[in-house]
């Protein structure tokens, strides 16, 4: 199948699935959603396809200590949206978040220092996080949100696979974080629900992270011993094992409206 056709029919169907369980199972779910590799995943992918292995697994560890600006992005929200509408909040996380990626791309961490490094920040990240309730409000997403999200994310993931044997595995990895996702559905949480109920969403992105951490940290260790096939396949199932324990421990702590 011609690679630009496999990118147009994956990256729609992922996308499109996400959103609508968000929908259905409330903010927290949404965000933990989100914290698989949904994007980064098929963006390794298709690099690893286009540019090599030994291309994609640098990507990869670039999207691992991508990570720690994830978290930084997430508690910089949730706590500016304690004080401040959206619009402020997206701004300041944002801002954090690039600064941060901006300093990772400076310093390199082997593999098992940024799997130790990214797991010490989401469990301080949410030991942080702002602890309130979320008000119960009916909210009706217009006809486009979730058409604007596939359209949005899939053309993130053509771009960003487009121009990475220009801008280096490296800086690839890193930008392959990028909060598209959970901002619009953080962004939509905290206009529809309040700031409250965007935090639900950061804490969900977060716990939904060790899964996504075990994702690239798996990918990373097979990627040039084995075939894509059992490198995707073997990191995918270590990911679900992950993100099934992690959601058991979001709902045993009532975070799911």
């Amino acid at each position: 199948m011609n690679l630009l056709v496999l990118k147009l029919i994956l990256a729609p169907v992922i996308i499109g699935s996400a959103s609508l369980a968000g929908r259905k199972w409330g903010p927290a779910v949404s965000g933990w959603i989100v914290g698989m590799p949904l994007t980064s995943g098929p963006v390794i992918f298709f690099v690893a396809l286009a540019n090599g292995k030994s291309f994609a697994a640098t990507a990869a560890l670039g999207v691992l200590s991508g990570g720690l600006s994830l978290v930084a992005y997430a508690l910089t929200y949730s706590w500016l949206a304690v004080k401040f509408r959206w619009q402020v909040s997206i701004a300041g996380s944002l801002l954090v978040f690039f600064i941060s990626t901006l300093l990772l791309q400076n310093f390199t961490f082997p593999l098992w220092i940024a799997f130790v490094l990214v797991c010490a920040a989401l469990i301080t990240g949410l030991w942080l996080m702002p602890r309130k309730d979320a008000e119960k409000r009916e909210s009706k997403p217009g006809i486009w949100d979730i058409p604007a999200r596939i359209f949005i994310g899939t053309s993130f993931i053509l771009l960003l696979t487009g121009i990475a044997p220009y801008i280096g595995s490296r800086l690839t990895g890193l930008l392959t974080t990028i909060p598209l996702y959970v901002t619009i559905l953080t962004v939509f949480a905290h206009r529809s629900q309040g700031a409250a109920a965007a935090a639900h969403v950061q804490r969900g992105l977060l716990y939904g992270m060790f899964a996504f951490t075990g994702f690239f940290l798996v990918l990373n260790l097979l990627l040039e011993r084995v075939g894509l096939a059992v490198s995707f396949g073997t990191a995918i199932l270590t990911a679900l094992v992950i993100q099934g324990l992690s959601l058991k421990t979001l709902l045993s702590r009532r975070f799911v409206l």
